[in-house]
């Protein structure tokens, strides 16, 4: 049989695999240093974008995060329920729901300001392969969207 008709679909000839792969090893590494300030994926960069703007809408939030509302509200009411952050209803529009971190949300700051380091450690890029691979994550994102 010469040729394969069905090369298209080998594993090992998708880009999407590797991509999926790497994602769920990287959020692994993760885990030990999450487990120490008890937080998930997710809500550590929920915390992140918070620990940046302070407060924002819950729409803004999703799109900073590419979640939508059915994944990032649980996140949301587990981080409140810790105290990191509360959510309440915009006085001008009752309809736009904010997000605001609160002191212990910033207090957690201090205790994951180590985790950036410890992971770039566990991916042993190079400054500029990593701006390069960020940048063409970045874009393989934007041409999906």
């Amino acid at each position: 049989m010469g040729c394969d008709n069905y090369d298209s679909l080998k594993l090992e000839n998708q880009l999407c695999f590797p991509l999926y792969a790497c994602s769920k090893e990287i959020i692994r590494a993760y885990k030990p240093f999450l487990d120490k300030v008890d937080l998930t994926y997710t809500q550590y960069i929920t915390m992140m974008v918070l620990w940046e703007k302070k407060e924002m809408n819950v729409k803004t939030l999703g799109e900073y995060l590419y979640l939508d509302s059915g994944t990032l509200t649980p996140v949301l009411k587990k981080l409140e329920s810790k105290g990191y952050l509360k959510r309440t209803r915009s006085k001008s529009d009752e309809r736009n729901l904010l997000v605001s971190i609160t002191k212990e949300g910033e207090a957690l700051k201090e205790k994951a300001k180590e985790i950036p380091a410890k992971i770039g450690s566990c991916v042993k890029l190079s400054e500029k392969d990593a701006k390069e691979l960020y940048r063409l994550l970045y874009m393989v994102i934007d041409n999906v969207r």
